[in-house]
């Protein structure tokens, strides 16, 4: 159903009260379903909402279809792939820093472990404490 409301000089168009999920998803898809609000010209607009009639669909199926086709693409592009290639290797070197920053903190490298004195109590922190009795216990 199309609901066509002025608003300040704009006009906006809603297929479907936000609250309804796509019939057609399976069940675990439904959940997952995420709404996405964009800003198209009146033309855009006008050519996507005939497009969908002509078809016997929606505005929502009719990007559905178009972004899928975009992705399809673009996965293809081996210029992104290589790009991926560099942010997973960031994104390594980044956790890789992140773990041994923790393990100077905290002493949970193997050597450390093994090593440290325990925390008197009533200092540190109480995830600390229970972080390093839990890997004591295990270790015994």
């Amino acid at each position: 159903m199309n609901n066509t409301r002025l608003f300040a000089d704009r006009i906006r168009t809603e297929e479907v009260p936000m609250s309804t999920s796509d019939s057609s998803a399976a069940p675990s898809e439904k959940a997952s379903v995420k709404t996405l609000a964009i800003r198209l010209e009146s033309a855009l607009h006008a050519q996507l909402s005939l497009i969908a009639q002509l078809r016997g669909s929606t505005i929502t199926e009719e990007i559905r279809t178009a972004l899928e086709t975009h992705i399809v693409s673009t996965k293809a592009s081996s210029d992104l792939a290589a790009k991926a290639d560099g942010v997973l290797d960031d994104i390594e070197r980044e956790a890789t820093a992140r773990r041994e920053a923790i393990a100077t903190l905290f002493g949970t490298d193997s050597s450390a472990t093994t090593t440290a004195a325990p925390t008197p109590k009533g200092t540190g922190s109480s995830r600390s404490r229970g972080s390093r009795s839990g890997k004591e216990a295990s270790a015994s």
